[in-house]
């Protein structure tokens, strides 16, 4: 009888000891097997927004129409010892003048305002829909022909936050910035977070939105409104309650020798009582 009950707190001890062990969910992309074939969600482009930061670059043979349309500050560099001038600056007598290009910023009403051709509506749009408008609007008033319009994103990016090596805003690089993409600039996630509970914060039309995204489940990860990223959005990596235990004041009792030495005591104790 005593070995039959000794033999059930030891299964129950072993029990409790697992239900205490890391989550299993830490695998990305789990059901990726059995999704081959699925339709994909279509690409989702960064559009523009007021308060967004983007640089225009003209490029064409004649170089008094590159200095118009191009916004440019000089900007005064200390030249090194001995070093030897270059054909993009222009030298003083105690350093160099470089051009440096300057951003538009849009407007509240989603305007820029750009050499000749004045106000520019740009909000909504992509870089490369900007670009081509621009391109169209100086051909159309024969000013040049040979020109290359070139849109670059300058302040774009997004938070990643919580439980990810490295939390911060990140910068936006790529017109179609996914998630992964975010996570992976950020240092992927910590074992201590919650790879099915991945929340994305968004305002859109001056309401805030939030997603969850389960990283562990790739189809519905990839049919998530919150797959492509927009500017300014909010990724937030929840703790699995190991994390969440540990950042109360008991409880990290399990990680301490003290505990595990006191229970072994413990169970020393009522096994002697049991075998008398």
């Amino acid at each position: 009888m005593k070995s039959h009950f000794n033999i059930t707190i030891i299964i129950g001890l072993v029990c409790w000891l697992c239900s205490c062990s890391a989550p299993k969910n830490v695998a990305y992309f789990q059901d990726a097997e059995l999704i081959r074939g699925m339709a994909l969600q279509k690409e989702q482009a960064l559009r523009l927004r007021p308060k967004d930061k983007i640089n225009i670059v003209v490029n064409t043979s004649d170089p008094m129409l590159v200095s118009q349309f191009n916004l440019t500050a000089a900007t005064q560099n200390m030249r090194p010892l001995g070093a030897t001038d270059s054909p993009l600056m222009t030298m003083g007598n105690t350093g160099s003048s470089t051009a440096q290009i300057l951003a538009y910023t849009v407007d509240e009403q989603g305007d820029i305002i750009f050499p000749v051709l004045g106000k520019v509506s740009v909000i909504g749009k992509t870089r490369q829909e900007v670009a081509k408008y621009l391109h169209d609007r100086l051909v159309a008033r024969e000013l040049v022909k040979d020109l290359i319009v070139t849109v670059e994103y300058v302040n774009l990016s997004v938070s990643v936050l919580g439980e990810v090596n490295r939390p911060g805003r990140i910068d936006i690089k790529k017109d179609f910035f996914t998630i992964l993409d975010a996570i992976a600039e950020a240092g992927d996630l910590k074992i201590e977070g919650q790879r099915e509970n991945v929340t994305v914060f968004r305002e859109t039309d001056g309401e805030e939105q939030s997603y969850v995204i389960n990283l562990c489940d790739r189809q519905s990860m990839l049919t998530s409104p919150a797959y492509y990223l927009q500017q300014n959005d909010v990724v937030y990596v929840t703790p699995n309650p190991k994390r969440q235990r540990e950042s109360m004041t008991s409880g990290n009792i399990f990680n301490q020798p003290s505990f595990w030495i006191s229970l072994a005591s413990l169970l020393t104790t009522v096994s002697a009582l049991l075998w008398k």
